[in-house]
């Protein structure tokens, strides 16, 4: 394309500057002007720029998704070096130093527990919504948050070697092995543009040398082939259907990051979902409710509330606004005792209040009836976290809390196998909880507790097996996923790095904009297909006629200008047809 617009506007440059400077090298015909064609040169690489432009524009920059995920690393470690804490940067931290973390701090470097017990946010990482109980012997892994113990861990990966590093390079690679996608008009067009040279050359020695015609009138013929030929339509042809669909998703919520990404949404046969914050909200709330005997549901939710209000724990928090939004008056519990993994013990209007898992009520030796281990196997089966309330000494009650469904997720999962698309969860949740969420979401694919080096793993081999994949994701953990599969689809809500790697964001946080990208992505390829055939369309119509294939019968010659009309006219085709693509609503 770039030589044969080279090639054009320079032959008419060059004519223009001849007859404008030199006129008596090619003087007019009498009766004639001398037609110049400086205006219609500049307009034609104009146009090439603006589409280039408009092309580049919409890309995103993926290399800043690499330095956000670097971001993440804690700049300080606290080392324990000859009985003392010192300060240094964590990039001085070495393979079996101890270090102290501390709530509320980013744990360094990958390593192990050998002494406290605290609960660390992994969600970063794991993409688990609840943070996991660290104790002795357990591994942490560097980036993640300390929540509420002092930790002393022993660092085993440092530097390259930790998780987060690996996730850095990991995206790095997917990003730079993929492939931009051939443009049909740079094939096509590899074929056209020397055809076209070798018409106007062709047609400039039959009308000079063979037919006799006068040098200026010959070289008129070739200068209108080129400028005809040039494909000004053909430049803007993708661009401006790209740049009206881009501009139709970003209205519907739909933020698409480059033309390639666009082309490519309507190839997706397979869209893998991660689980937590994409099909679920990401954070634990009260689904049931149990009372064992004959209290009240709102007097065991009243004391079980009250004893975590101080709580920072997410399934604590869960409580709380499950007694809050039913407007349920809550005290201050006195004599707060946290129980390192178990849960807590408090004093709530006079009486003695345990909340907590299975070991809190061995510890206390709380006995369990029959029927409530039935509930709770029930609840557990179903991907629930169950708590157990006691009031002086007794079971009165159990809550379940789980990490809900979003509102959308189902019917967008629905529409999607509907459109005969393969859809996978894929998650780092153990396999009870992930099949407990498929069940709901209808999704038979399920692939849990699943590392994020694995994530990336396992959308590689599926592309092995021919599939075009889509990865719709929102957190750090999902970053080198997003950037290995075909198309990456964030969450708007998510993080930074999610929304950086991923060609694609869903401003709105509604999985059925999947389906709206995907719908919108065949549509702007339609127009881009009808673009590029009425591109070629006035280019094939019009060439021999510039050529003067009329002349002899009908003694019509196309002049130049009249060459640079058409070729005006086949753009502006080619831009209508494109705003036809503002009337489009998106398929829910």
């Amino acid at each position: 394309m770039d030589s044969l617009i080279a090639v054009g506007t320079t032959a008419a440059w060059l004519y223009s500057t001849i007859v404008t400077f030199f006129p008596w090298v090619f003087p007019p015909a009498a009766g004639s002007i001398t037609q110049v064609y400086f205006t219609e040169s500049g307009l034609i690489i104009g146009f090439i720029l603006l589409g280039k432009y408009m092309e580049y524009r919409v890309k995103g920059k993926a290399g800043e998704a690499i330095r956000k995920l670097l971001d993440l690393q804690p700049k300080l470690a606290t080392v324990l070096r000859d009985g003392n804490e010192i300060e240094i940067p964590a990039e001085q931290v070495k393979v079996n130093d101890v270090l102290i973390v501390k709530p509320g701090q980013k744990i360094p470097v990958d390593g192990v527990v050998i002494d406290g017990h605290s609960s660390v946010d992994e969600s970063m990482i794991t993409g688990e919504s609840i943070p996991v109980e660290k104790s002795i012997k357990d591994k942490v892994i560097g980036a993640t948050i300390n929540k509420h113990g002092v930790l002393k861990i022993k660092a085993t990966q440092v530097g390259s070697e930790t998780t987060l590093q690996q996730i850095v390079k990991m995206v790095q690679s997917a990003i730079v092995s993929k492939v931009p996608m051939q443009r049909l008009a740079d094939l096509v067009s590899s074929y056209f543009v020397p055809a076209v040279i070798l018409i106007a050359l062709g047609a400039f020695a039959f009308w000079y040398f063979v037919y006799g015609m006068s040098f200026p009138l010959s070289l008129a013929i070739l200068i209108s082939v080129l400028i005809i030929a040039c494909p000004c339509a053909l430049g803007i042809a993708t661009p401006a259907a790209i740049m009206i669909g881009a501009g139709k998703g970003a209205q519907n919520g739909i933020l698409i990051k480059s033309g390639e990404v666009l082309e490519k949404a309507k190839k997706i046969n397979t869209i893998i979902f991660d689980k937590t914050g994409t099909l679920t909200k990401g954070e634990p709330s009260v689904t049931d409710i149990f009372v064992i005997g004959k209290g009240k549901e709102k007097e065991l939710l009243e004391y079980a509330a009250a004893v975590e209000k101080g709580s920072e724990h997410p399934l604590g928090d869960a409580i709380v606004k499950a007694a809050e939004n039913r407007g349920i008056t809550l005290y201050d519990a006195k004599s707060f005792e946290a129980i390192s993994g178990m849960g807590v013990k408090a004093t709530y209007k006079g009486r003695q209040v345990l909340l907590g898992n299975r070991k809190l009520m061995q510890e206390f030796k709380i006995p369990i009836e029959e029927k409530v281990e039935q509930k709770i196997s029930a609840l557990e089966e179903d991907g629930k976290t169950v708590m157990f309330v006691v009031i002086q000494g007794k079971l009165i009650g159990i809550i379940a809390a789980a990490d809900t469904l979003k509102e959308n997720s189902a019917p967008a999962v629905q529409k999607l196998q509907a459109m005969s698309i393969d859809v996978y969860m894929l998650t780092g949740d153990n396999q009870r909880t992930a099949n407990a969420i498929a069940r709901k979401l209808g999704i038979k694919n399920v692939l849990a507790e699943v590392l994020p080096k694995d994530k990336a793993n396992v959308i590689s081999s599926l592309q092995k097996q021919g599939k075009f994949v889509a990865m719709v994701g929102d957190g750090i953990n999902d970053a080198p996923a997003l950037a290995q599969a075909d198309v990456g689809i964030a969450i708007g809500s998510g993080t930074d790095i999610a929304k950086e790697t991923g060609g694609i964001v869903l401003i709105k946080n509604d999985l059925r904009d999947v389906i709206a990208a995907i719908d919108l992505s065949k549509k702007t390829v339609s127009k881009m297909k009808q673009n590029l055939f009425w591109a070629f369309f006035y280019n094939v119509a019009l060439i021999p006629i510039a050529a003067g294939i009329l002349f002899i019968p009908l003694g019509l010659r196309l002049n130049p200008i009249l060459a640079a009309i058409a070729m005006a006219l086949s753009s502006i085709t080619v831009v209508s047809n494109s705003m036809l693509l503002n009337f489009y609503k998106p398929k829910l």
